[in-house]
């Protein structure tokens, strides 16, 4: 286990480099710089001259050269340190931890409504014996994952919100303006989870064992829920890994349909400013939710099916 341990900690730590790394190349590929944008786009820089300009790019360490800059922000980023927004001027680490509850906040109840749908609907729909109703639920997840997410925030606040006036359109107070969000933010992640879930159980329902099960005495649901549930959870919670950073990254959608503050919402004005550090540390972040839930889900699948190791291998 601590060999298993330290391997993915290593691989943990190459993601993490080559998200930083990935993301540099890519930000010092586009035109311009941020000092340059902002001082074009209005604001107190908006008259400032050309030498005030060179001192605020070198106060940036924007006048040194790339692979310097590279090297500088890549130490200080070992020491947690990512530097200053060039918009704001906050430091990055305090920008990403004062929004990142409301983030929490909605990701974490978008992912348990999402997981509460996705396992809902595979079971009832590869358990019930009425075709109507099997073929209309497993049909549910495609459509779920074909509606794009900004298009079903939007319907759900002409209705529930302008028409009905049921919940707020907007903003981050209270229980109510947290719904509409966490429905939208959690429909294409339990459609996914659902049809891998429901393919899944299909074919754990066609092996021997479940004929050996109903031929024994058990009941049909004790074998639903017991037998085959157990050995078909290895797919969808290997999903759920992936599937938690992309709730993440559809944050920047939620947050903004919705007028939210968080995470998601700083990343898409940090992108559209090109403000350097703060989509550099925003990133990372990112890139380490997915290390950490794909590890929880490599340690957590074991104890689900024994067969599987820590090494990635079947026990012979």
């Amino acid at each position: 286990m601590s060999k298993y341990l330290a391997r993915r900690l290593a691989q943990s730590v190459f993601v993490l480099w080559a998200a930083f790394t990935l993301s540099f190349a890519i930000l010092y590929l586009l035109p311009g710089d941020p000092v340059s944008i902002m001082a074009a786009g209005g604001g107190e820089t908006n008259d400032i001259g050309p030498e005030q300009l060179a001192e605020l790019k070198k106060s940036y360490g924007l006048d040194k050269p790339v692979f310097e800059q590279y090297g500088t922000q890549l130490w200080h980023a070992l020491q947690g340190d990512f530097g200053s927004s060039v918009q704001s001027g906050d430091e990055v680490g305090q920008l990403i931890a004062s929004n990142l509850p409301a983030t929490l906040e909605l990701t974490s109840a978008a992912l348990l409504l999402a997981l509460v749908l996705g396992a809902g609907v595979a079971l009832i729909g590869t358990y019930t014996r009425w075709r109507w109703l099997r073929q209309a639920l497993l049909s549910l997840p495609a459509l779920g994952v074909s509606a794009p997410s900004f298009l079903v925030g939007l319907v759900l606040v002409q209705f529930f919100s302008f028409r009905w006036g049921l919940l707020p359109a907007i903003g981050n107070e209270g229980f109510g303006s947290l719904v509409l969000p966490v429905i939208t933010l959690s429909l294409p992640t339990g459609a996914v989870i659902a049809q891998v879930f429901a393919k899944s159980l299909r074919t754990a329902l066609a092996e021997p064992y479940v004929g050996t099960a109903l031929a024994k005495g058990a009941s049909r649901g004790r074998v639903h829920l017991r037998h085959a549930a157990r050995n078909a959870a290895i797919p969808p919670l290997t999903v759920l890994g992936i599937l938690t950073g992309n709730l993440l990254a559809g944050s920047v959608v939620v947050e903004t349909v919705f007028s939210r503050t968080g995470v998601g919402r700083i990343t898409a004005t940090a992108v559209s400013a090109q403000d350097i550090p703060v989509v550099q540390g925003l990133v990372v972040f990112g890139a380490l939710v997915f290390v950490l839930a794909s590890l929880v889900v490599d340690l957590v699948c074991p104890l689900l099916d024994p067969r599987i190791t820590t090494v990635g291998a079947v026990a012979r």
